[in-house]
Order: structure tokens, then C-alpha cells, then sequence
């Protein structure tokens, strides 16, 4: 033997040596009982893994997922397909389900191998020396790194089952730069969770942990393929796929660049996670194609508003039968900072404009101080110091309310603000859940009907739910569980159904799809904030349009801005929205002619709470205070005033346009009872009387 080939020869010996040493350490029966202390001696890694923390919608899939802390993509498995982890094994580690942690049998060819062809072929490693490695971030083919690896390996065999093994290799086998698990690679190189590959994408990802950088097929598509290729060979050797299989699996691209990771509802999801950061996973109620078809349209209105480059968009979108929210788009852009992204204008106090309107009709109209036919004077008043203006500085004379609240006037409804009392207002908000927010934290004046409160998006998309629902309140919220009806009411269900009544005749914005959709418009003072609120028979929509940083938007109107929008948003909803419900059976449905004169006509606090003059009507029976057994009816009197009378019960019309000065009723249920009595000039009476079983 020449000197050159005795020194080729030795130094395959020198690389072969390990294998066969490691082989017969471990085929040896006395190596193994010295191996018990050896392997008991052991120092495990942490076997705490980290993931990434997940945002799922309503179906499980991913909204946005979330980097662990030294920035890589790790993420639970969660189901992966049976056909990848029958190629993995087969691939990697065919006796896995044998073994005990080190597999003899592939060291011993590991080393021969080595001796054949001069060079390391194949490791030799088991899957579970690989998790070894994996778990250490360290030790490879050298001598002393195998030992470990073969140690930890055999220790965890003994602590830990075969299923944990497998699913510690699943979360932490590398995928090229960041990308570890084969959750994180299957999202990321094919846009897809791994519970269903297709056989060349399993073969793929059996292929590139070997040598992900390498085979990175962004960088490296060729030697991806040619890996791939490989895989699939030994998959028909094995038996595991078919030729036919393998062939067609030949014929499908590899992927040439990273998919990015989800990201709908950024800035819910950042809420979420910072509120429970513990949390792994955190499930809501978002339904991720409206979500995602709905931050789409607020970038691309934000894009075409023509306001300029610092006006944002936010979308909310509930159904308001359970309170879930559906979608929730805080920003029309969450990495643009000139927009201000990083703010979640669902959340954010604003001035709400118009939009509380309607809730002062539906107290009005709960109180019996009209119905949407009655008429009211659109007139210049003051009240004290304040003399409200319209929004156009326009009056319109005597107007019915159902015109003052489609014209959105703003003296009508300050008038009834007055005759309420304005603190009614903020306690029917804070009944639907909202949280107001007064300038200062003084007492509520008039100009809270116009827009003089703070309140968030979230807040008014959550009153106009209770709207909706005929006056009964719910709590809306994305996490599921959280939402669910609030106790008490905003006002009876026939005056929720009039306010709605009013909005859904609202004109539709040029242009928009013809949809029976109750709604209402609002601006701030100023041009800061374009509102729109709405609602069908099932959802409940809001838009804001405007700067976070409350600069006004030059021309800026809800009717013109955000309105087209919400049509849009509920375009996107469904083609068909669910009709608005029927009138409750106790409304009072009568065109404004067929109304008695008490009911067409409105006045102001100091007219309509005045006794002016001798004849002003007065309650003869029941009295004031007085407790009375009803048996089913109820007798009413009432002295002075012109008649013809209209009573009202608890603010509802029971008796309308009777020229006696008697009536009688069906008595309502023992409790406490409010009783009014208007003549033909508008002068009221009222008693508190209490009815007995």
C-alpha cells in the first residue's frame, strides 16, 4: 500500500471512528448498564418551548400572529398533515417508534458510509438527537457534541413520550432565517396551516430543515427542488407514496419567496395581548373576511378622501343580536404614522356631532311629549346664553319631528333636550353601556344633543345596538363570552321603533345600493370628526373619518364622507340585509292629520309643564300619590281644560282625542304608574299613582 492511499485510508478510519464507536457503546450489554448512570446524570434542557402568541377569528384561523421574544417565527403546530409526518419518519428516522433514543443500527451505517465514500454521508442521528440538538442550540457531528446529543436523547426517551418528542421537533425545526416549526414554514412558505399538504409540499418541508439556509428556495429554488427531489425518491422506496404521486408532486413549483405572516386587526390584537399577556392564544368573535375586505375599504377611502394625508378611517361592525363583534378596523393604515397607525380610533374619545339625536327623540317619545308627527317650531331660541343654531343657519318654522330629525336640525332638538333635561340624555347612554365623557367633568348642558360629549366609536356603535333592539341594551364586545344583553331598557320598544322608523327614510347617498338600513350622519364642531351609524334587522356598522390628532378636516361632512361608506361596509356585510323589525303592537301609527291637536303640537318646557290660567287642566281621579285597587279597569277625570283630552300612561297614548271628561281603561300591572293628561292647548297634567294587586 502506496503511502497516499494508507494516509486516505486512516483518515476515513478518523472520521468513520465515531460511528463505529457510538454503534458499539451502545451494542454493547455492559456499556449499557454503565450507560443507566451515565444517562441519569443527565442535565435536560428546558423543556418549555415558547411560541409565538396567536389572535384567531371566530373560525380558528390566524388574525395576527406574533414573533417570540428574540424574533422568530415559532408558533404551536397545532393538527399537521398525517402524510408530512409519515415522510418525516420515513425520511428521518425510520424506527423511531423502536428505538430508545439512539438508533445503532443508522450509527453503524453512519460509519461505514463514512469509511466507503471518505466523507460523512448521513449522520446517523435519530429524531430524537435532533430535538437534542435542537433544544441545546448546539453540538454537531463532532465527537463530543454527538455524546451529548446521545445523551439527552436517551434521557429524553425516558421522560418524555414519543408524541412529545415528535411534537418538540415540530415546533423547533429550522426553516430557513427566522422561520422555525412547521407551522410557521407551512404559513409562511405556502399561506396555509400544515393540517393539508399536498405531497410536494410535505416532501419540501421534510427536505429543508437539513439545510435551511442552503435550500432556502428564495435564495436557492434550484437546490430546493433538487432536495425535494430526493425525498420523493425515498418516499416511493419506502412505499409511502406512489410513482404517480411522486411524479406529480415533480411538477409543482417551489415556492420562490415568503409569504407574510397574517396581520388583520393589528391594533385589536395588540389590545388583547397587552391586557393578557400570559395568554398564548386569544380567540374573538372577528370574522377575518369581513375584517379583511373591510381594512381594505378604509385604506382605500382613506387613499381617495381627498382630506389629505393625515386623515385615518375606522370601521366597527357588530351584529347586535348577540352583541359580537365582527370586525373592527382601527386605523386605515396601522404602519403609517403620518395617519396615526398606532391609534385605535375605535377606542378614542371624539365629539359624536348628530349622531346622539336620535336617542333625544326616543326620550322624547317614551315621555309622551310627541310622536314623529307631532309638530315642533324650528324658530331662534335662547336659553339663557345658549341660542342654538342650525347647522346651515336656516329655521324651517313649524316642522314635524320626523322632518327635524331627517334635516338633522339642531334647534328642534335642543328644545326637547330642555323639556327633558339633559342629564336624561348621558343616563340613557350610560344605560347602553357607553361612557360618555363631559368636557371638564361638568354637569351635562343642552350641547350635549349636538356633539358636546366625548365618546368612542366602540361606544356609539354599542347604543345604536340597543336602538336596534327595540330599546334593549347590549354589550358588544370581540372576545367571546363578553358580550351579552345589559339589564334595564333606553326607552320602550315603540319609541325605539319610531326613531328607526325616522332613520331608515333617510335618502340614500348617491349612488349607493338600495337597503333598508336605519341611519344617521354626524359632524363635529369644526370639520374633526364625519360620523355614520347604522343599523339593519341583524348588524350594527359605524365609520369615523378624520385626523387622530383632532385636526380639522376642511369640509369634512358625515352625509358626504362616512355615509357612502356605510353603505359600503354593509355591501360587504351581505348582499341582502335583514329587514328592520315590525312595529310593536302598542304603536301609534296615524298621519299627522289624524293626530289630536295635543299630539301635533309641541312647545317648550315653559308652555307645555305650565298651569297658565284657570282653565288648565287638572287630574280629578286617580289624585297624586294616590294608591288605588284597579280590578282590571281604571276610571279617569280630569277638571278644567279644553278638551278634546289625550292620557297617557307611562308616556304611551292610551286615550286619543276624546272630547269627555271621563274615560276608561284596561288597568296596566299593579306597580307604580305615571299618568298625564294634555288638552287641546297643550297644557299637561301628571299624578304618580300606585296600582294595587
Amino acid at each position: 500500500m502506496t503511502g497516499w492511499r494508507a494516509g486516505r485510508l486512516a483518515g476515513r478510519l478518523r472520521r468513520a471512528a465515531p460511528w463505529l464507536a457510538l454503534a458499539g457503546l451502545l451494542l454493547g450489554a455492559a456499556a449499557r448498564d454503565a450507560a443507566d448512570d451515565w444517562i441519569a446524570r443527565t442535565d435536560l434542557p428546558a423543556l418549555t418551548v415558547a411560541t409565538g402568541v396567536e389572535v384567531l377569528d371566530r373560525d380558528g384561523r390566524i388574525l395576527r400572529a406574533f414573533t417570540v421574544a428574540d424574533g422568530r417565527w415559532r408558533l404551536d403546530p397545532g393538527p399537521v398533515d398525517p402524510g408530512f409526518v409519515a415522510m418525516l419518519l420515513a425520511y428521518e428516522d425510520r424506527r423511531f417508534a423502536d428505538h430508545a433514543g439512539v438508533d445503532p443500527r443508522a450509527l453503524l451505517r453512519a460509519g461505514w458510509q463514512a469509511l466507503s465514500h471518505g466523507r460523512i454521508v448521513s449522520g446517523g442521528s435519530t429524531l430524537t438527537m435532533q430535538v437534542a440538538r435542537l433544544l441545546e442550540a448546539g453540538g454537531t457531528g463532532r465527537l463530543p457534541g454527538k455524546l451529548r446529543q446521545i445523551r439527552v436523547a436517551l434521557a429524553l426517551e425516558r421522560r418524555l413520550s414519543k408524541d412529545r418528542i415528535l411534537d418538540l421537533y415540530l415546533r423547533l425545526a429550522p426553516y430557513g432565517g427566522n422561520l422555525e416549526g412547521i407551522r410557521a414554514a407551512s404559513l409562511s412558505w405556502f399561506g396555509k396551516e400544515p393540517r393539508r399538504l399536498t405531497p410536494a409540499e410535505a416532501a419540501f418541508l421534510v427536505a429543508l430543515p437539513q439545510s435551511p439556509e442552503t435550500r432556502r428556495p428564495d435564495r436557492h429554488p434550484e437546490a430546493a427542488a433538487r432536495a425535494r427531489a430526493r425525498v420523493l425518491a425515498r418516499m416511493v422506496a419506502a412505499g409511502v407514496l406512489t410513482a404517480d404521486q411522486a411524479h406529480n408532486a415533480l411538477s409543482e413549483p417551489v415556492p420562490r419567496a415568503r409569504r407574510p405572516f397574517p396581520a388583520l386587526a393589528p391594533l385589536l390584537a395588540e389590545g388583547l395581548r397587552a391586557a393578557e399577556p400570559l395568554a398564548g392564544r386569544h380567540p374573538t368573535t372577528i370574522d377575518a373576511g369581513l375584517q379583511a375586505a373591510l381594512e381594505g375599504l378604509a385604506a382605500r377611502v382613506a387613499a381617495g378622501s381627498g382630506t389629505g394625508p393625515a386623515t385615518s378611517v375606522a370601521i366597527l361592525v357588530a351584529d347586535h343580536r348577540s352583541g359580537a363583534i365582527l370586525a373592527s378596523v382601527g386605523a386605515a393604515d396601522w404602519a403609517d404614522d403620518g395617519r396615526g397607525g398606532f391609534l385605535d380610533m375605535t377606542q378614542a374619545l371624539r365629539s359624536p356631532g348628530s349622531t346622539l339625536k336620535p336617542f333625544v327623540y326616543g326620550l322624547a317619545f317614551d315621555e309622551g311629549l310627541g310622536h314623529p308627527e307631532t309638530l315642533i317650531e324650528d324658530r331662534p331660541v335662547a336659553f339663557g346664553r345658549y341660542a342654538p343654531q342650525n347647522f346651515d343657519g336656516r329655521y324651517r318654522g313649524t316642522i314635524s319631528l320626523r322632518e327635524a330629525l331627517q334635516l338633522s336640525l339642531n334647534v328642534p332638538v335642543v328644545r326637547l333636550t330642555e323639556a327633558l333635561g339633559p342629564a336624561r340624555l348621558m343616563a340613557a347612554l350610560r344605560r347602553a353601556g357607553a361612557g360618555p365623557v363631559l368636557p371638564d367633568r361638568q354637569p351635562p348642558g343642552l350641547a350635549v344633543a349636538l356633539g358636546g360629549v366625548g365618546i368612542s366609536l366602540h361606544d356609539l356603535v354599542q347604543a345604536y345596538a340597543g336602538l336596534a333592539r327595540l330599546g334593549r341594551p347590549v354589550r358588544i364586545s370581540a372576545q367571546p363570552g363578553q358580550a351579552g344583553p345589559l339589564p334595564g331598557r333606553l326607552f320602550s320598544p315603540e319609541a325605539a321603533w319610531m326613531v328607526a322608523d325616522i332613520l331608515a327614510g333617510l335618502p340614500r347617498p348617491p349612488g349607493a345600493a338600495a337597503a333598508a338600513l336605519a341611519y344617521k350622519t354626524g359632524t363635529s364642531y369644526g370639520h374633526r370628526d364625519a360620523w355614520a351609524i347604522g343599523f339593519d334587522g341583524r348588524h350594527v356598522a359605524g365609520v369615523w373619518i378624520g385626523r387622530p390628532d383632532g385636526t380639522p378636516v376642511p369640509g369634512a361632512f358625515g352625509g358626504d364622507l362616512a355615509a357612502p361608506v356605510l353603505f359600503e361596509v354593509f355591501g360587504r356585510i351581505g348582499p341582502d340585509p335583514a329587514p328592520l323589525p315590525p312595529p310593536p303592537p302598542a304603536t301609534v301609527i296615524l298621519p299627522n292629520a289624524s293626530l289630536p291637536l295635543p299630539l301635533r303640537r309641541f312647545r317648550p318646557r315653559d308652555a307645555v309643564f305650565a298651569a297658565a290660567g284657570m282653565d288648565a287642566p287638572e287630574l280629578a281621579f286617580p289624585p297624586d300619590g294616590a294608591a288605588i285597587a284597579a280590578d282590571g279597569r281604571l276610571a279617569l277625570k280630569v277638571r278644567g281644560g279644553t278638551p278634546p283630552f289625550t292620557w297617557l300612561a307611562n308616556g304611551r297614548p292610551v286615550v286619543l282625542g276624546e272630547a269627555a271628561r271621563e274615560a276608561t281603561v284596561p288597568a296596566p300591572p299593579a306597580g307604580f304608574l305615571s299618568l298625564s293628561v294634555i288638552d287641546a292647548e297643550g297644557r299637561r297634567a301628571s299624578a304618580e299613582v300606585r296600582l294595587l294587586p
